[in-house]
């Protein structure tokens, strides 16, 4: 390794005690790195926060411990706390008009959680999303009330748990990428999400594609690349 790529590296990767932050992710990948804050300490996010941010990069942290919500939330008081998603963002200090919109749909209320996880991912990446709550495969005709609602979105993430029908439902009606979450809403035969994801695996709708149980961080990441290529093409 030579000393100007060295350099240029070690620019680019700030070093913590106990973590190693990418400043570069944007330039490569798009958007910035985002912390997972799930066994982390306090102290490890809020250093991460204050680096990132003095390189001009708005933070967004998953899977937040509610003890460290609330730190984040008045140490940083410019940051947008969700307990429900459990997360933790900043809005970027030159904010842009929207690029495109994603639908977020959920079978019902019980997965709620995962929904305001995928929705404060694509609100992080300045996309536009569209709620569509509690249209589960019980009462059909309630997504069919709210088709209209898909109107301009780039992609759908839909999020089902107890046997994860809706997504194919869905994957029915609209012509653009839909990406199935399942969560661990259900009973016992539910296996923790288990069956929901198999059946959404076995979608026989071909613009399905699905992520991991209760990945709702994932599954809006995804929909909200989608919706940036989607309105740049």
């Amino acid at each position: 390794m030579n000393a100007e790529f060295a350099t240029e590296k070690h620019e680019k990767t700030a070093r913590l005690e106990t973590a190693s932050i990418d400043l570069a992710r944007a330039g490569r990948c798009g958007f910035p790195e985002v912390v997972y804050a799930e066994g982390k300490t306090t102290e490890t996010v809020v250093a991460i926060f204050e680096e990132q941010l003095a390189h001009g990069i708005a933070p967004y942290a998953t899977r937040v411990r509610p003890e460290t919500l609330e730190v984040l939330t008045h140490h940083f008081p410019d940051g947008i706390p969700n307990p429900t998603a459990r997360t933790f963002r900043f809005l970027p200090k030159n904010p842009q008009p929207t690029c495109g919109k994603v639908a977020i749909v959920t079978a019902g209320t019980s997965d709620l959680p995962v929904a305001e996880e995928a929705r404060e991912t694509v609100l992080w990446m300045n996309v536009e999303a569209v709620m569509i709550h509690d249209v589960g495969v019980a009462g059909p005709h309630r997504l069919m009330e709210r088709v209209g609602d898909f109107s301009g979105c780039a992609a759908a993430v839909v999020i089902a748990g107890m046997e994860g029908a809706l997504p194919s439902v869905v994957g029915g009606y609209v012509d653009f990428p839909v990406i199935a979450v399942p969560t661990s809403v259900g009973y016992g035969a539910n296996f923790g999400g288990l069956s929901a994801l198999l059946g959404m695996l076995n979608s026989c709708a071909s613009n399905v594609a699905v992520v991991n149980i209760d990945a709702g961080f994932k599954g809006g990441y995804l929909a909200g690349m989608i919706a940036t290529q989607h309105k740049n093409s």
